[in-house]
């Protein structure tokens, strides 16, 4: 008898990658707001706390532009109107599937329902779903953004796990974020597939499984019969 009646996952980091030119939508965003360029968006990226704010986007990214700005000397320009800019240019339908991750949903098909959890608001991920050709694949969608409480608050999946009608164990859900995905799941009862990001370790965490690729859950499956 299979270990799990259905499967779960996370989207933007587990199955899909955004695949836009960052460098040009960066200097595309300044170019649109007048201003001489500054920072990288590595740089910006690594001034942004947590996971993004989808109920204040431009407030999340222009914080980040207000930490970049006060590190080069620019206190002339607005942080928001660079964030707004930015915002503009990002296109939800530029993305590409991770590794292994469409042989990760068919085997995750053939043992029951698959479904989304995700955080992100549903026409940005619901835009991202058609782009890669998946929203049929998925029995069940849950955007965290819609809800009250998104991950890791344990809301999100026990809206899946009422609408699959199946009991938490039964339901694997496969994530990247330790933070977000290990800690939710596991707090709403479910046992959990990592997607390991490069060298981290688990700890102080304890997923039931660590994968390395999406092309690990297939065989992942198989033995957890």
């Amino acid at each position: 008898m299979p270990a799990y009646d259905a499967v779960l996952f996370d989207l933007d980091g587990t199955i899909c990658r955004r695949n836009q030119d960052t460098d040009a939508i960066y200097a595309a965003a300044f170019e649109r707001v007048g201003e001489e360029p500054f920072g990288e968006p590595a740089s910006l990226w690594a001034e942004l706390e947590g996971p993004p704010d989808h109920d204040d986007w431009i407030g999340y990214i222009g914080a980040g532009f207000a930490r970049l700005a006060a590190q080069h000397d620019r206190s002339d320009v607005d942080p928001l109107a660079l964030a707004e800019a930015l915002a503009s240019l990002v296109d939800d339908s530029a993305v590409e599937l991770l590794p292994g991750a469409a042989a990760a949903i068919d085997a995750a098909a053939v043992l029951g329902p698959v479904g989304i959890v995700t955080n992100g608001p549903r026409d940005g991920q619901q835009t991202k779903l058609d782009a890669l050709g998946l929203r049929e694949s998925f029995d069940v969608l849950v955007y965290g953004a819609e809800l009250p409480r998104k991950k890791p608050h344990a809301l999100p999946f026990e809206q899946a796990l009422a609408a699959l009608e199946l009991p938490a164990e039964r339901v694997l859900y496969v994530g990247n974020s330790l933070e977000y995905d290990v800690a939710g799941a596991q707090n709403a009862g479910m046992p959990v597939a990592w997607l390991r990001e490069e060298e981290r370790e688990p700890a102080p965490y304890n997923p039931e499984f660590v994968l390395d690729s999406l092309a690990d859950l297939p065989s992942t499956l198989t033995n957890a019969e």
